[in-house]
């Protein structure tokens, strides 16, 4: 497993409260008479299900932060604490976010997984050359470029259990997309002038690189504003070689997903003009699948717009997705 070194003391929290680190609000049942929209109420909201997830989530945030025994269990106290009152109404990536902020609170790690993030991309980019003739040598480098861009959607610490840095990349270029728009696609790219990437995790972006070559149109590619989990910020895309191939931008979030009304208003106007915009993972899914937007969704089901491809890695996405838990899925938001 890999681990940052240092062993964590906990601050003692004076308040309960999360507001200095995400200033999100609840969403509001007249949310459409306040100017938030008809999305916020279509955005995929948590289940039950969801916070054994967090709990999970938690507890390899303090494994990987080498947090001994006793200050392990207060930290997860405060979590589950936490976690007993949160509101459902709420989506995935907001609920995530609270608990990740809530770590670095009682921890004063700003970046819990920036070494685990290193790691991953420093893996990615050793295969690297090896994905680039993957493409090259295929019948239809577009389609196996999405695929392989949904494989690297497994280097996911906030989703998997378990993460070695092996990935069967036959299995997943064999696969057929359970849900395909792949040729929905390429009629909206023939049109696009210019492509929005909304990135995931860091270790994946490396895997971008294959996608945004063969797009052959101008790219944006979009990280958070700051560490969230093991998300790509802007020093990530930098060393995943991002820079020279896509113009890196910040949509100012610090939470998974992009819930735009969490973005910067820069960022809202990106978002608002783009021609396609292709939307990686499975908090991205969550928080813009009520958006009206040329969506592509990329996206990863497994078992734990534009247009969105995804392999579903969650049993409450693939159920919502109506689709079997490991569906590799490329959905555009119709």
């Amino acid at each position: 497993m890999l681990k940052l070194g240092n062993r964590c003391k906990i601050p003692v929290l004076r308040e309960w409260s999360l507001a200095p680190c995400l200033a999100i609000r609840p969403v509001d049942p007249a949310a459409k008479t306040m100017g938030v929209g008809e999305a916020v109420r279509k955005m995929m909201k948590a289940r039950p299900d969801c916070l054994v997830c967090f709990e999970l989530q938690a507890e390899r945030t303090v494994r990987i932060l080498n947090v001994d025994g006793r200050e392990s269990a207060k930290i997860l106290s405060h979590v589950r604490r936490f976690l007993s009152s949160v509101s459902l109404e709420a989506t995935p990536p907001e609920i995530g976010a609270q608990v990740h902020h809530l770590i670095i609170q009682l921890t004063g790690v700003k970046d819990p997984y920036r070494e685990v993030k290193r790691a991953c991309i420093e893996q990615a980019l050793k295969i690297y050359p090896e994905l680039r003739r993957l493409v090259r040598t295929s019948e239809d480098r577009l389609l196996t470029a999405i695929k392989l861009a949904i494989a690297g959607n497994v280097i996911d610490f906030g989703a998997n259990r378990e993460f070695e840095g092996g990935i069967d990349l036959r299995s997943f270029l064999d696969q057929d997309l359970v849900i395909n728009d792949y040729p929905a696609l390429r009629r909206a790219l023939r049109r696009a002038q210019n492509v929005l990437f909304l990135a995931d995790n860091a270790g994946e972006s490396v895997f971008d690189r294959l996608l945004i070559k063969e797009l052959r149109r101008p790219v944006a590619y979009a990280v958070k504003g700051g560490p969230i989990i093991n998300d790509a910020t802007r020093e990530d895309a930098e060393r995943s070689g991002i820079r020279g191939m896509a113009q890196i931008v910040s949509s100012g979030s610090r939470m998974p997903g992009t819930l735009l009304r969490a973005c910067t208003a820069r960022f809202k106007r990106l978002f608002q003009s783009a021609d396609l915009i292709i939307s990686k993972g499975q908090g991205n899914y969550e928080t813009l699948c009520g958006e009206s937007a040329p969506l592509f969704f990329l996206l990863l089901a497994w078992r734990g717009l534009r247009s969105a491809l995804l392999k579903a890695k969650c049993n409450v996405i693939a159920r919502h997705l109506n689709v079997e838990p490991g569906s590799l899925v490329l959905l555009q938001k119709r």
